[in-house]
């Protein structure tokens, strides 16, 4: 039997009006609510999915050391590799050498510099002990699921040997880290709190997001296993390390003569954070990874001083004039990776 036009009325599905016949019911439709979806919509996956395999190796990292009855002795051996005299006396150091001999003269208490204080603390507080765990939890998941990385017969090398070899390909694993934080946009959402400083000093080094850190300590855990699986490297060459990676920030003209060739000084690396030479001078110690790539651009004798930082400020940034209260500004900054960008 046919319908007729009076049979039917109209039934709203899903947003489109069509008829139904009469008697007949129509299903409804259960919509998401906007709201929650706008949320959805406001939130990025993949900073999530960093954030869950960050939690995944500390989860590692710290079961491993209770059952071992470590966990207390590990953490306060790495805030000792972290956080040095050595590396204490070296940003001081260079904080007043900043001040005598800047590259680009500031007030003492410019807003970037107080800004990265901030996160000099948390550095202090939270991310030492991060790097800590991620470092013991990166060389559990490789040793027990990648053991045939191992090299046994660098066993046989004298440690004069071995430990150069190893920081060398370490060094190596964190040009490559690097390279990904600027190649992959999930990686590259956390690193751009790094960049976006617009008044580089010393204490930028310590400027990162926490979760930054994971990719550099899978990937440079690699080497240390294969080179020296039942060997440790000692703690004073990992300070040392820290430190070069540490000055490099400077806001100084220092470029270290013909060892500025090899080791990355402050003048190389401030090319790095300018907006338009960030896929150049990667190198985290050594420039010998940049002049392999063809990335490295050594720094002019005398050249002009560029401005640093990211073009646009996608990263809300302490020098917008619209910008919060600091310790507010710092919470939008590390929640800033989350939130899907326009």
């Amino acid at each position: 039997m046919s319908v007729t036009q009076s049979q039917v009325r109209p039934a709203r599905v899903e947003g489109i009006e069509r008829p139904i016949p009469v008697g007949q019911v129509a299903t409804p439709v259960r919509r998401r609510p906007a709201v929650l979806s706008a949320s959805w919509r406001r939130l990025c996956a993949t900073s999530f999915a960093v954030a869950g395999i960050t939690g995944l190796i500390v989860w590692v990292a710290v079961s491993q050391l209770i059952r071992q009855g470590q966990l207390e002795a590990v953490l306060s051996a790495g805030r000792a590799e972290l956080a040095a005299p050595l590396l204490v006396a070296l940003v001081v150091g260079t904080g007043i050498c900043e001040r005598l001999w800047p590259a680009e003269r500031r007030p003492i208490m410019a807003r970037g510099h107080v800004q990265d204080v901030c996160y000099l603390a948390l550095h202090a507080i939270f991310v030492i002990p991060l790097m800590t765990l991620l470092s013991v939890g990166a060389a559990a998941l490789i040793s027990d699921h990648l053991h045939w990385i191992e090299l046994r017969w660098t066993q046989n090398w004298p440690l004069w040997l071995v430990v150069p070899v190893t920081i060398v390909a370490m060094d190596g694993a964190n040009w490559l880290a690097h390279y990904a934080d600027h190649r992959l946009g999930p990686l590259w959402r956390f690193h751009a709190l790094h960049h976006s400083q617009e008044e580089l000093s010393v204490l930028t080094s310590f400027r990162a997001h926490p979760l930054m850190h994971t990719t550099g300590f899978l990937l440079a855990t690699v080497p240390v296993v294969a080179l020296m699986p039942t060997r440790a490297i000692a703690p004073v060459l990992i300070t040392i390390y820290v430190c070069i990676g540490t000055l490099q920030h400077a806001n100084l003209r220092w470029s270290f003569g013909p060892v500025g060739r090899v080791i990355v000084s402050p003048a190389y690396h401030r090319l790095h954070h300018a907006a338009d030479v960030q896929h150049a001078n990667l190198g985290v110690v050594l420039t010998i990874w940049d002049v392999l790539a063809g990335r490295a651009r050594f720094p002019a004798r005398d050249g002009v001083v560029g401005r640093t930082g990211l073009d646009g400020r996608p990263v809300p940034v302490e020098q917008d004039a619209a910008s919060h209260s600091l310790p507010l500004l710092l919470a939008e900054q590390l929640i800033e990776p989350f939130q899907a960008r326009g």
